[in-house]
C-alpha cells in the first residue's frame, strides 16, 4: 500500500523530468495524506501535452453517491484493474501519473509500527502508475462548491526484494519508456496496459527510518523525512496512522 508520499522537486525540475507544457508553481509538501490534493500528470486531451494537476487522492467513481468511498480507494492492486468495477472503466480510459520524489511505510516492530522514508537511489522524481475520475453529484454540488470533483489512486503491485523487509506491497513506479503509452487515452487494451505495470521499476530504491511525527497529517514539514539515528528508532512510539 501507499499510504503517504511527498513531493519536495522544484516546478522546473519536474517540468523537464516529467516534459510538461508549463512549469508548475507550489509549496514543497512533506506529508500528502488521502483526501488531500495529489499532484499528477495527465495527457491534455486537447494538445496532447502533458499538464500537472492537483487531484483529491481517494478515487470516486462516476456512480458514487458521495465522496465517502473514495477515503476506502486511495490504491488499487494491479492485478485486477480490469476487472474491479470502481476502477475497469479509469484503467481503458482515464489513467494518470501521481508524481512524487518519496514515499512512507511502516514495518511492524513487535507492538510497533516504524515508518520509513522511500526514495530513488539517484534522487530523481518518481512517477506512480495512477488513475483519475471524475465524479459530479447525483443531486448537485451545494452553493459555492464545485460542479465535479477529479480524484486519483495510486496503483500498487507486489514489493520488490529492496522494498519486501518493509512490506508486502509498493507503488507501481513506472520507468520513463512506459509513460507515453501510460499517458495514451488511444490505447485501451487491458493486456496491454497490465504488461506496462509487469515493467515497474520497483529495484533502485533506498530508504531510513525517521520519526512517527509522520503519522499525523498535520505535520507537514522537513522533519517528517530526517532520518532517525539507531537510538532514536528504539524509542519511537507506536501511533495512529490515519
Amino acid at each position: 500500500m501507499c499510504g503517504r508520499f511527498t513531493l519536495r522537486s522544484s516546478g522546473q525540475a519536474l517540468a523537464k523530468h516529467f516534459e510538461l507544457a508549463e512549469m508548475p508553481l507550489f509549496e514543497p509538501r512533506y506529508n500528502i495524506a488521502p483526501t488531500q490534493p495529489a499532484p499528477v500528470v495527465r495527457a491534455d486531451t486537447a494538445t496532447g501535452r502533458r499538464v500537472l494537476d492537483w487531484l483529491r487522492w481517494g478515487l470516486v467513481p462516476a456512480w458514487a453517491k458521495d465522496l465517502a468511498i473514495g477515503n476506502q480507494l486511495i490504491n488499487a492492486r494491479s492485478e485486477t484493474l480490469a476487472s474491479k468495477p470502481a476502477f475497469r472503466h479509469a484503467f481503458r480510459q482515464r489513467r494518470c501519473l501521481v508524481v512524487a520524489d518519496g514515499f512512507y511505510e511502516w514495518r511492524r516492530q513487535g507492538k510497533r509500527k516504524q515508518p520509513f522514508y522511500i526514495t530513488a537511489a539517484d534522487g530523481a522524481p518518481l512517477g506512480f502508475a495512477g488513475l483519475w475520475e471524475r465524479w459530479t453529484p447525483p443531486d448537485g454540488p451545494p452553493r459555492g462548491t464545485p460542479s465535479a470533483v477529479d480524484s486519483c489512486t495510486i496503483v500498487t503491485t507486489s514489493a520488490s526484494d529492496c522494498m519486501r523487509p518493509l512490506h508486502d506491497r509498493m507503488p507501481v513506479i513506472l520507468p520513463r519508456e512506459a509513460w507515453p503509452a501510460w499517458l495514451d487515452p488511444g490505447l485501451d487494451d487491458p493486456a496491454a496496459l497490465q504488461e506496462l505495470l509487469i515493467r515497474c521499476a520497483g529495484d533502485g530504491l533506498v530508504s531510513h527510518p525517521v520519526d512517527a511525527l509522520v503519522n499525523s497529517p498535520a505535520n507537514d514539514s522537513p522533519r517528517c523525512i530526517e532520518p532517525l539515528a539507531d537510538d532514536d528508532v528504539s524509542k519511537t512510539v507506536d501511533r495512529t496512522l490515519f
